[in-house]
């Protein structure tokens, strides 16, 4: 960074993601193994949370027996870091208000290292496995895996025209039989701004959690889909994926999804969002450019979120090319975007086809 002392900030942006750079700092693979207890906690506004359960689910299923049977999962509705100091009666994160999130954490972390480390025979194992905040429904929630339910696919519909939430876009459970694309301009110059959501340490004013994306949805490079109003309560508590059926003007370009809860005053809290370079449709391992025209099939992961979505609630998805500065932009030309000071302009499209069934996957318990 200019003016800054010298730091880490040039070995980061200069190794990409398959660089064997990465391997020195030790991140855990997917063949590590564990045999120890574990208490993970993390909140729904966090980075990183879907992680947090996908760790959770090795432990349980790479080990030994206490690897497999002293797994535990809390998840509170807070932003980073901010499960134990941010409970309480009246819980607001963003511009939600979430209810009462008090949970006893300091008294469980307590006995949690009372048990282990000094042998207090005190119950803390006879806790559920998984605990975590209902948003929406507004309370403490437990469960013996995570996720709890399959995923259902919602698919993306219009005709042509699901620029802005003022367009044409729906979301139903109905495959798509042949529609026309969804097309918009992703301009790097002028990017999709950030909105609150999962965010740490930004250094900006802009709060984490849930806020009023409505403005953000007037543009014309943001796709909105939307289903119709529930006729019932529909929870939804785990993984989120989402599949595009994609092809750009550019050789690499970005595609970024938003999961949102759709009030009946017309309000749209984001919950859950994600990202995903073109080039690495097919894995860190295999970058890939893009053929100008072609289709491609891109899957962005959302995390993980919960929220129960009451009747005269809709679902929403927002698809757009860049949430900024959240996500650094791609200048579209397919070289290496992070020391690139121009940029081209890529008209980006979103499939919706028998062949081609673009869709979000929901796990509704």
């Amino acid at each position: 960074m200019a003016g800054s002392p010298p730091n880490d900030w040039k070995d980061f942006v200069t190794h990409p993601p398959e660089d064997p750079f990465w391997k020195q700092f030790g991140y855990i693979e997917p063949s590590d193994s564990f045999n120890v207890p574990a208490l993970h906690v993390n909140s729904w506004y966090d980075p990183a949370v879907g992680w947090t359960g996908v760790l959770f689910n090795q432990m349980r299923t790479n080990g030994g027996p206490a690897g497999r049977d002293h797994q535990y999962l809390l998840i509170s509705p807070a932003a980073h870091c901010g499960s134990e100091y941010t409970a309480s009666a009246k819980t607001v994160v963003g511009e939600r208000d979430l209810g009462d999130t008090r949970f006893d954490w300091f008294g469980t972390y307590l006995k949690w290292f009372d048990h282990w480390l000094k042998g207090a025979d005190n119950g803390v194992t006879s806790m559920p496995k998984v605990q975590y905040y209902a948003m929406g429904r507004n309370r403490w929630q437990s469960a013996d895996s995570f996720p709890m339910a399959a995923p259902t696919p919602f698919y993306l519909h219009s005709d042509g025209r699901a620029n802005s939430r003022f367009g044409t876009g729906r979301l139903d459970l109905t495959r798509p039989k042949n529609e026309p694309p969804d097309r918009f301009v992703f301009d790097p110059g002028n990017p999709v701004p950030s909105r609150a959501g999962p965010i740490c340490c930004t250094f900006s004013n802009e709060p984490a959690g849930a806020v009023d994306q409505r403005e953000i949805e007037t543009r014309n490079d943001v796709l909105v889909y939307t289903s119709d109003p529930l006729t019932r309560e529909t929870e939804v508590t785990g993984p989120i994926t989402a599949v595009l059926y994609v092809s750009s003007s550019a050789k690499d370009t970005d595609f970024t999804v938003k999961l949102l809860d759709v009030l009946p005053d017309g309000t749209a809290f984001n919950l859950q969002e994600g990202i995903k370079r073109a080039r690495y449709r097919n894995g860190y391992q295999a970058p890939q450019l893009m053929v100008p025209d072609s289709v491609y099939r891109v899957e962005v992961d959302l995390q993980a979120t919960s929220n129960v979505f009451f009747p005269g609630h809709r679902i929403r998805i927002e698809v757009s090319s860049s949430n900024f500065p959240r996500f650094d932009r791609n200048m579209n030309t397919g070289g290496v975007t992070w020391n690139e000071s121009t940029w081209v302009t890529a008209i980006n499209s979103i499939h919706h086809t028998a062949k081609h069934p673009s869709h979000i996957l929901l796990p509704i318990r």
